[in-house]
């Protein structure tokens, strides 16, 4: 009974003993199925890619494209019209920055522009010094 039971259930296919051999592709696609195989509507095959390729005549009336021109049309576009894809936003710089809690905390640090820092120092010594200030620019 337990041995009836095993043979009449089928083993998923990740785990059968004998692997399906890998689908093949067609070499020659039929002007039905190229432009689906790119992605895209009849119009727009007919309009954009058909021009650009050899036709292959199969039988009487039937027309076919070779793959390898589709996948070569198909790269060509990519690398005229690709962009790359867009960073994750967690990765970009002003993401990665700490936050303050509140905008109204108060935070210390160091000026990293020197025109600033001379700026101070000048305003410093003139606030603390006893001296009348100048009003020329060139002080």
């Amino acid at each position: 009974m337990i041995q009836n039971y095993f043979a009449a259930r089928s083993l998923p296919e990740q785990l059968s003993f004998f692997p399906k051999p890998p689908r093949l592709l067609p070499r020659f696609i039929r002007m039905r199925d190229a432009p689906a195989y790119l992605g895209m509507d009849k119009n727009r095959f007919n309009r954009d890619v058909r021009p650009l390729l050899a036709e292959i005549p199969i039988g009487a009336q039937g027309i076919a494209f070779d793959r390898l021109d589709l996948d070569s049309w198909a790269d060509d576009y990519k690398s005229r019209n690709g962009h790359p894809a867009a960073q994750p936003e967690r990765e970009k710089l002003w993401e990665t920055k700490e936050r303050r809690v509140s905008p109204s905390e108060v935070g210390s640090g160091t000026s990293i522009s020197s025109s600033e820092e001379h700026a101070f120092a000048k305003a410093l010594e003139q606030a603390t010094s006893g001296k009348p200030k100048s009003i020329s620019p060139s002080a």
